[in-house]
């Protein structure tokens, strides 16, 4: 079996206001990393041209936007996200979305992750919602739904990894946001889970921020969540 590499599996979450504070950051990770996540702040904020400077720096983009909207919109956007070189794009699990996304990076190399339960939701959440399911139960149906039309693998917490793999099978990409380093705050997280139990849980990629960002020394934590990650991967295998 292929060893798994830590640094291919941690996605910085580089959510700052401006390209000024990421370019910092990026500069500080430079070589310490290899995969950014790219969210609402900073795409809001500095748009496809900060996606290609950070390709243009050899990292790896998961650009997590979470698409929703009619079939052609949703298409049209994730047409155009193919062609910017990216690595993963975030739609939300509903049926004609996650399939209009599919036809849109048709031809292309993007890989599609599913949004299940926002990592700060729980029961109590989903109830105000007027969703009398469980958070596992949810999430398990959209998964499911989301590999039924053919999407590489979904975004879901670590709470639920074990119970996901279970069902969608090893090949099947689980992505999990909400991670941090044991004794750190969970801070808006409600199913927040550390590196060793995420990834023993069976996730494949852990999306970890804050932690990074407002670290003294950014680089050297990320070292720290590697070297735990990297014994976490190999107990795995």
């Amino acid at each position: 079996m292929t060893k798994i590499v830590a640094r291919d599996r941690l996605m910085f979450a580089l959510d700052v206001p401006s390209a000024v504070e990421a370019d910092r950051l990026l500069d500080q990770l430079q070589g310490h990393l290899t995969f950014v996540k790219v969210g609402l702040e900073l795409y809001t904020a500095a748009g496809p041209e900060m996606v290609k400077r950070i390709v243009e720096r050899g990292m790896r983009v998961f650009l997590d936007l979470k698409f929703l909207d009619i079939e052609e919109t949703v298409r049209r956007a994730t047409s155009r996200v193919a062609a910017m070189e990216v690595e993963f794009l975030t739609v939300h699990a509903n049926r004609k979305a996650l399939i209009a996304a599919v036809q849109g990076r048709e031809g292309s190399s993007l890989k599609l992750l599913a949004v299940t339960v926002l990592t700060n939701f729980d029961g109590n959440d989903l109830r105000e919602m007027g969703i009398q399911r469980t958070v596992q139960d949810l999430v398990t149906a959209r998964a499911l739904l989301a590999s039924e039309v053919g999407c590489d693998g979904v975004v879901a917490s670590g709470e639920e990894a074990t119970a996901l793999r279970q069902k969608v099978g090893p090949h099947f990409t689980i992505v999990t946001p909400g991670v941090r380093p044991a004794g750190k705050g969970v801070d808006d997280h409600a199913r927040a889970t550390t590196p060793t139990q995420t990834i023993a849980a069976g996730a494949d990629y852990l999306v970890i921020g804050r932690p990074i960002r407002d670290a003294v020394d950014p680089a050297a934590t990320v070292a720290s969540i590697l070297a735990e990650m990297q014994v976490a991967f190999d107990a795995r295998v």
